[in-house]
């Protein structure tokens, strides 16, 4: 038997198919539509699991369910997600409308959470009893997992770490807070303050602009850190401003929870030693536990993004 996991985020929608070696054999993508309804994107998911189905020569009745890493508060119970500021949507009954259109049974996890548990089943996160992992993306996501066991806190709605504030009163995030880490340590928070550093400057010499065409409209995630990596100042001070944030949010995750592992994962995390080895520093010199003997070992998760479907696709184990 295979398993079907699906990973909705804000910018696409992947599906999978796992087997019982948590091995994906074959992927199918969609672009997440933005903005959308419940209907809509619940549709759009529909079509791409049958589509990985069909790119692996494989019939519904070769699934044995499918699983389900969505954003936001989700009540793994009810099959209902509360909220998701990213989306906007509020009680969401994916799972009705999922199983409706499918016609196999769908289970549902937050998609962070989902990550995290696709680690610790085959990951980064394997031999650890205690984990926690990060999600660079869209969003700052946050999946734990203690004693072997996701951690959603007593209304689905735990390890929201993204929205824990990092800057009183700072930048405004998606879910009306403001100095949310999200706001400062996602892919969207880092675009801005490259937006933000390219505007204020307006120096076409710098090769950043050179390589943007002047248009900020260009700028993605990854401009900045390609840029620093070629020697452009103004990229590199840009980076070094946003990994001061990322370090600042994960030395609270660390003073709070001590995991094992704690994994940083996601679309930054293709980044490597880019990112770990600065953020590695600030946890040395900023954590509580400094002169404990056992540490939080933090590594990139080695799944990639893969690690959604394959948690998604093992949530009914």
């Amino acid at each position: 038997m295979y398993y079907l996991g699906i990973d909705l985020g804000g910018t696409n929608i992947v599906a999978g198919i796992v087997d019982e070696d948590g091995k994906i054999i074959v992927k199918a993508s969609c672009k997440t539509t933005q903005p959308c309804t419940q209907e809509g994107i619940s549709d759009d998911m529909a079509a791409v699991a049958l589509s990985a189905l069909e790119n692996a020569g494989l019939s519904k009745d070769d699934i044995q369910y499918v699983g389900i890493g969505a954003p936001g508060a989700v009540n793994s119970e009810t099959g209902v997600i509360e909220f998701a500021n990213n989306f906007n949507f509020h009680n969401w009954e994916i799972v009705k409308m999922m199983e409706e259109r499918l016609g196999i049974k769908v289970y549902v996890e937050n998609d962070a959470n989902a990550a995290a548990y696709g680690e610790f089943c085959v990951g980064a996160a394997k031999d650890a009893n205690d984990a926690v992992m990060i999600t660079l993306g869209t969003g700052v996501g946050g999946g734990i997992i203690v004693d072997g066991m996701i951690y959603s806190g007593s209304n689905y709605a735990g390890a929201e770490v993204g929205h824990t504030v990092i800057q009183h009163n700072g930048r405004l995030c998606t879910c009306g807070r403001r100095g949310c880490w999200e706001a400062y340590s996602s892919a969207t928070g880092l675009i801005n303050m490259t937006k933000e550093a390219c505007s204020i400057q307006q120096a076409p010499d710098y090769l950043i602009y050179k390589m943007i065409g002047g248009d900020l409209s260009k700028i993605e995630g990854k401009t900045a850190f390609d840029a620093a990596q070629q020697g452009c100042p103004l990229a590199q001070s840009v980076i070094n401003m946003y990994l001061d944030y990322l370090g600042c949010g994960l030395v609270n995750i660390i003073n709070v929870f001590q995991p094992e592992i704690l994994c940083i994962g996601g679309g930054i995390s293709k980044q490597g030693d880019y990112i770990l080895e600065p953020v590695k520093k600030i946890i040395e010199r900023d954590r509580y536990t400094k002169h404990n003997k056992k540490q939080t070992k933090v590594v990139i998760a080695e799944l990639g993004n893969d690690a959604g479907i394959i948690g998604a696709a093992f949530l009914g184990k």
